[in-house]
């Protein structure tokens, strides 16, 4: 056995069953191990950033880590930008990158680097295995560091020497020992539950741990006898949402907007969450959502027991019999004419699947979509953590393979969706069901929106072709069938409609141009 080999026993041991891959020369050791090792699925994907963002869209819905498989610095560069929506995720995530052996770095051949460097920003754990030998143990400490609570990027760097070199110690995997999340102290607790009864106005934000059906079942306690708002940041990594599950705010993008909505709270409870802030800095706007008189209060750090805080808290104010307001079933007529944001969104809330998972970067297009889908039928639903885009067709990816027994949605913006577009290609051959929406509108309007907030009265022709895709137009449908996609084109709410219907029944990746 060499040292490739017990790397990936090791992984697969430890429940890294699916190993996203980009592999270069370096890693050809681990390559040729996946005939030798049994238990490891390994999904091609065609860069990079497809690579890692389906690691994240794994993580999110099967709440274990996979793997990566990176081609030194560089292709750890190309992964970045969504290494860094995983991070703000709390996705667990394991990295293997592949580097020279020491003696041939040392000669600084066209592809060195300094990876380590390189992970650091984006991981919370690094580390270089020095030998074959130390690969056993160096994985599980990378699985159990993908595993510190609240999930955490590791990256393990793994020179090819270390990888093809058969092992003179003990030849059997290590087992990880990840730690479990720390107790939240009975002070936070009370001093939460003081906020809570002393009649001021409050609000629960709610982070990733909360999101999901059980807490939010708590924190829909809690706010049954207290009245406190609930949210969830403005981008979270899930929510459990639609009929009969308890629905949940989300914190609006637009700065002036989140500031009316935390206006008039007296009280701001942090569940796992961090204090809200504004994704940017404008001119004469605050940096602060909260008001300036607001108490915010830490009942949770994100790597404590956020469920057992929220349950704690819910007992201390005797709120374990409370009904939660939970959402109803509302089904919308399917929409017929021209084409707007609304009527996309009620053709979403007519038509999305029981237990769906929607992945949504819709960013100005979808501003109206959760609020359209609240009543829909059960489901999940994703949103970028960091801000990078590029993200959804690579975590659809993920998530897919991770649940092949539900449908996934994407739900992709025109601009964004050009980063990642090889995604469909990994789709196709893996014959991922899932369905994406592109709103093609032909140009940056985010970039539009924000020349203005950052006060851009009149903007120029240059400055506005910086904002402009669509000359030439993108062919999504062509592009998609290159890659092995079935695809439609919408340009009227009533054709959506039909596509939809269409595309969840192809059973593999299905793509729809929605045309604005």
């Amino acid at each position: 056995m060499n040292g490739a080999q017990i790397l990936l026993a090791t992984l697969t041991r430890n429940g890294v069953e699916v190993c996203f891959a980009n592999p270069g020369t370096s890693e050809m050791p681990v390559v040729a191990g996946l005939d030798e090792v049994p238990g490891m699925r390994c999904v091609l994907g065609l860069f990079e950033g497809v690579v890692t963002g389906a690691a994240d869209g794994y993580a999110r819905m099967a709440d274990r880590p996979a793997a990566t498989l990176l081609h030194l610095g560089p292709g750890l560069a190309n992964g970045l930008a969504n290494l860094h929506n995983a991070r703000r995720a709390h996705s667990p995530v394991v990295n293997v990158i592949g580097d020279h052996p020491g003696y041939h770095r040392r000669h600084d051949p066209p592809l060195a680097c300094d990876i380590e460097a390189v992970a650091r920003p984006f991981s919370q754990w690094v580390r270089t295995s020095p030998a074959a030998d130390s690969l056993a143990a160096d994985a599980a400490a990378a699985v159990a560091a993908a595993r510190t609570p609240p999930g955490q990027v590791a990256s393990l760097i793994v020179p090819a020497d270390a990888a093809w070199t058969p092992l003179t110690a003990d030849p059997s995997p290590v087992t990880a020992v990840p730690p479990a999340p720390a107790p939240v102290p009975g002070a936070a607790v009370d001093a939460a539950a003081r906020m809570l009864r002393s009649g001021e106005t409050a609000a629960l934000l709610l982070g990733p741990q909360a999101t999901r059906e059980a807490p939010l079942e708590l924190a829909g306690q809690i706010a049954a006898v207290t009245g406190a708002r609930l949210y969830a940041p403005t981008h979270t990594a899930r929510i459990t949402r639609g009929a009969g599950r308890v629905p949940v705010r989300r914190v609006p993008y637009p700065v002036d907007q989140a500031v009316a909505a935390f206006g008039d709270m007296q009280n701001i409870i942090l569940v796992g969450a961090p204090p809200p802030v504004a994704f940017f800095a404008y001119p004469g706007k605050p940096s602060r959502l909260s008001g300036p008189g607001a108490r915010v209060h830490e009942l949770a750090r994100a790597d404590q027991d956020v469920p057992g805080a929220l349950a704690a808290l819910r007992d201390a104010l005797g709120a374990g019999g409370a009904v939660p307001e939970r959402a109803g079933l509302r089904l919308p007529a399917r929409p017929a004419g021209a084409l707007t944001p609304g009527k996309i969104g009620a053709a979403l809330a007519a038509s999305l699947p029981e237990n769906a998972v929607v992945i949504d970067e819709s960013i100005t297009t979808g501003r109206s979509f959760l609020a359209d889908t609240a009543g829909s039928r059960p489901h999940d639903w994703i949103l970028a953590t960091g801000g990078s885009i590029g993200y959804a067709l690579p975590c659809a990816t993920g998530a897919a393979v991770a649940c092949p027994d539900r449908t996934i949605v994407v739900l992709e913006s025109d601009g964004s969706g050009m980063y990642t577009p090889q995604a469909l290609w990994t789709q196709a051959r893996e014959q991922l069901s899932v369905l994406t929406l592109v709103f093609a509108n032909r140009r940056y309007q985010i970039l539009r929106d924000e020349l203005s907030n950052a006060g851009v009265t009149a903007a120029g022709p240059a400055a506005r072709a910086l904002t402009d895709i669509g000359n030439p137009a993108i062919d999504w449908v062509a592009l998609a069938r290159a890659l092995g996609a079935e695809a439609f084109r919408a340009a009227t709410a009533d054709e959506l409609a039909r596509c939809i219907d269409a595309g969840l029944a192809v059973g593999g990746p299905a793509v729809i141009e929605v045309t604005l």
